[in-house]
Parts: C-alpha cells; sequence; structure tokens
C-alpha cells in the first residue's frame, strides 16, 4: 500500500490513521468496498463502480458520507499525491454508528477510507481449484460487496497455498458462482457463459462491460446457470475483474484444462482493451493507455 491515503475529508500518512475502538463497521466488517483500476492517475469506469457500492449500501443500511463527485475527486487527488498513475485505488465506507460498544463521541455515519497501491502481478494463464458449497446464493447479502469478506479471503488464500492462482466457489446447488476475487465465463461452440446474478456472484463491473460489449466484437454472450459438468465440454474459460481484465485460465483442478488464451479470451480481451482506451479521459481509442 501506498504511504498516503485519504480519510474522510484529507489525505494523511498511512500510519496516522484512526477509527474509534467501538466502530461497528470495524469490529463487524460492517461497510462496502469497490476497488478502481487506475490509468494515467484517473479512475477507470468510476460511476460504474458508485452505483453498485451505492446498491451495496442501501442493502447493508451503511450512508455514504460523502457525494459521488467528492470521492472521485479524492481517488484523483491520493493517486496523483502517491505518485501513482498506474495502479489500483481502494474505496470503503465503514459504518460508525451502531452496536454495543460504541464510544458516544459525534462521528460522521461512516468512515471514508482511500488507498492506492501497484498492481497484483497476476499469471498470464490463470490455475483454479473448486470449493463446493462456498457460496448462499438464497442469502438477504449474497452478492453484496462488503467488507465482511473473510469467507473469499480465506478461500483465496488457502487456494493460493495450495499452489493455486485462484479459487472457483461453488453455490449451495454445487453451480457455479464466482471466483474469490473475479467473475468466471465458459466458452462452447464460440459462446461464452457466465453464471447469472442469482447463482450469488458478485455484479462485476468488468463483466457488466462485457455482456454489454461482447455482440460488438462478435461473440454471443449470456447468462446461464452452471455446473462442474459444463467444465467438461467448455473449450475455454477465463476470469474477470477490475485488476485482471480478461485473464484466460488453463487449468481447473482436478482435472480440466483448457486452451490459453483461446480465439474467443483474446477476441473480448482486445474489445475491452478497446473499450478502456475509448472510455478513459485522454486515452487513444484502440490503445489502453499504461503511463
Amino acid at each position: 500500500m501506498d504511504p498516503l491515503i485519504f480519510h474522510n475529508d484529507r489525505i494523511i500518512a498511512a500510519t496516522e490513521a484512526r477509527l474509534a475502538p467501538g466502530q461497528v463497521g470495524l469490529l463487524t466488517g460492517w461497510g462496502v468496498f469497490t476497488t478502481l483500476r487506475l490509468y494515467r492517475g484517473e479512475p477507470f469506469a468510476f460511476e460504474r463502480h458508485w452505483a453498485r457500492m451505492s446498491r451495496d449500501a442501501e442493502r447493508l443500511s451503511v450512508t455514504l458520507s460523502h457525494t459521488r463527485d467528492f470521492v472521485h475527486d479524492a481517488a484523483v487527488q491520493v493517486a496523483r499525491t502517491n505518485q501513482r498513475r498506474a495502479g489500483m485505488a481502494r474505496v470503503a465506507f465503514i459504518r460508525n454508528q451502531g452496536g454495543l460498544w460504541g464510544d458516544g463521541e459525534k462521528r460522521p455515519p461512516s468512515d471514508l477510507l482511500i488507498f492506492t497501491r501497484e498492481l497484483v502481478p497476476w499469471p498470464e494463464r490463470h490455475r483454479l481449484t473448486l470449493r463446493p458449497r462456498a457460496i448462499f446464493a438464497g442469502g438477504q447479502l449474497a452478492g453484496a460487496k462488503m467488507l465482511s469478506w473473510v469467507p473469499h479471503s480465506l478461500a483465496l488464500e488457502q487456494a493460493h497455498a495450495e499452489g493455486f492462482d485462484e479459487v472457483l466457489l461453488l453455490n449451495q446447488k454445487w453451480q457455479l458462482a464466482e471466483c474469490a476475487s473475479a467473475n468466471i465465463f465458459l466458452v462452447r461452440e464460440e459462446r461464452a457463459l457466465t453464471p447469472p446474478l442469482t447463482s450469488g456472484c458478485l455484479a462485476g463491473v468488468t463483466r457488466e462491460i462485457l455482456l454489454e460489449i461482447a455482440p460488438q466484437a462478435g461473440v454471443e454472450m449470456a447468462e446461464q446457470d452452471l455446473t462442474a459438468a459444463d467444465l467438461e465440454s467448455a473449450e475455454e474459460c477465463f476470469i474477470s475483474s477490475t485488476t485482471r481484465e480478461v485473464a484466460a485460465v488453463e487449468l481447473i483442478s482436478p482435472k480440466w484444462h483448457f486452451k490459453a488464451p483461446g480465439p474467443i479470451t483474446r477476441k473480448l480481451d482486445q474489445a475491452f482493451q478497446a473499450y478502456v482506451a475509448a472510455h478513459l479521459p485522454g486515452g487513444v481509442r484502440g490503445k489502453v493507455p499504461t503511463g
């Protein structure tokens, strides 16, 4: 993490940040967050991230204590101050009020925190392992991107310990749902398929964009219930996330192998890169700025 962060209304050193010991969001993980990709110090698709975070905040009864434009400008400001032109930013709202351990001090409804850092060095071809019954799709908060992220983080940590790059989580119906930090896609007969939101998966921003641009790229894409049996007939597999964009999968343990990257994965990756370039301030159409 970069040394300077944004806390509520100003930039401070990360070592100086202070949260209340009895803050309900700190003690219980009661809050919302999103991760932004930075190009030339600008957060990509910020409006989409904000819209999703706002929906999740309403579901979780978390008050977003700052406006969309304020948070956007704060993310740009802290990225610039940290000289983080290319990388990622984490935006979090941590609920202040509620719980038995509050100190009675007057505080805003939630604390705003924004951090930046360099990109995670993901592999060119991903290797996944399966985790059954890791998602409860019928839950009230299924698919919400909230601070209580331990099940996903623990599953990813265990996958890394076993030598894998990611973990594919199944829901209680033994359907494919999502990865710990990415959405999943299978390609069969030149058609890309991804689990619907009813599977319990996160409404990923990159996933949302791919569903929109796939027809323009000449790729048929659909949301469809999928199980491990569908891995048998899949010709390609890829995952999508804000930090990895479109990433090929070569293996899902214990027995499924895929061409990585396959032609449909390449086509969608190229289409996504063109979309990014066309929607960044000062970007050159068809070429993603990297510096």
